[in-house]
C-alpha cells in the first residue's frame, strides 16, 4: 500500500473476515446501501487523472497530504435521475496497519458521512462515532484540519491524523473530478 494512502478499486478483500489481522466492520455494499439508501440508483465510474489534475489535487488537499493515485474510482449516486452525492474509498496507514473508510459526500462538495469499513489496528485506536461525526457537514478549507475544527482523539491521535488526511483527499479529488458538473473546485 501507498505510505499516502490509495482510493480502492475494488475492495474485494473487505469481504473475507479477518480475525487477529484486524476487524472488517461493513461491507462496500452495505456501506453505499446507508449512505444511498434505495430508490438511490449507485453506479462505479472511474476517473484517470491528468498531471495537471494530480496537481490541483495536490494542492487543494495540503502539503500533508499525499495523493499518489491517478486512477480513482467512485461510485455516483442519484434518485430519480438527480443527483443524491458520491462516495470514495480511501485505504491508509493508521500507525502500522491499515484502515479503510467510506467518505460520502453531498451533490455540492460536503462531507455526507465517513464510515470505517476496515480497521486493523488494535480495536483502543479506532475512531469512535461521535468523533467521526464532527466531518459531518464540512467541506474543504482550513477548518478541516487538526490545526482547525478536527478535535484530537486522547491516545488514537495517529487515527486522528489518518482519517482526517483521507477526508481532506476524498474532497480534494473530488474537487477535481467533479462528478456532477457543479465547479465544486476552489
Amino acid at each position: 500500500m501507498a505510505a499516502g494512502g490509495a482510493l480502492i478499486l475494488g475492495l474485494a478483500c473487505l469481504a473475507v473476515s479477518t480475525g487477529a489481522a484486524g476487524q472488517t466492520l461493513m461491507t462496500q455494499e452495505e456501506a453505499l446501501a446507508a449512505a444511498f439508501p434505495a430508490p438511490a440508483v449507485t453506479e462505479r465510474e472511474t476517473a484517470f487523472l491528468t498531471d495537471a489534475q494530480l496537481a490541483r489535487a495536490r494542492r487543494l488537499a495540503g502539503d500533508d497530504v499525499p495523493i499518489d493515485q491517478g486512477v480513482v474510482t467512485y461510485y455516483a449516486a442519484r434518485r430519480r435521475g438527480v443527483p443524491a452525492g458520491v462516495a470514495y474509498f480511501d485505504a491508509h496507514r493508521v500507525r502500522t496497519k491499515a484502515e479503510v473508510i467510506m467518505v460520502a459526500l453531498t451533490p455540492d462538495g460536503r462531507v455526507d458521512r465517513v464510515e470505517v469499513l476496515k480497521f486493523t489496528e488494535p480495536p483502543e485506536y479506532r475512531a469512535p462515532a461521535g468523533w467521526i461525526a464532527q466531518f459531518d457537514g464540512r467541506p474543504l478549507n482550513d477548518e478541516l484540519s487538526m490545526k482547525g475544527g478536527i478535535l484530537n482523539i486522547t491516545g488514537a491521535t495517529l487515527t486522528a491524523r489518518a482519517m482526517t488526511r483521507a477526508v481532506r483527499r476524498v474532497l480534494a479529488l473530488h474537487a477535481v473530478i467533479d462528478p456532477f458538473g457543479t465547479g465544486t473546485e476552489k
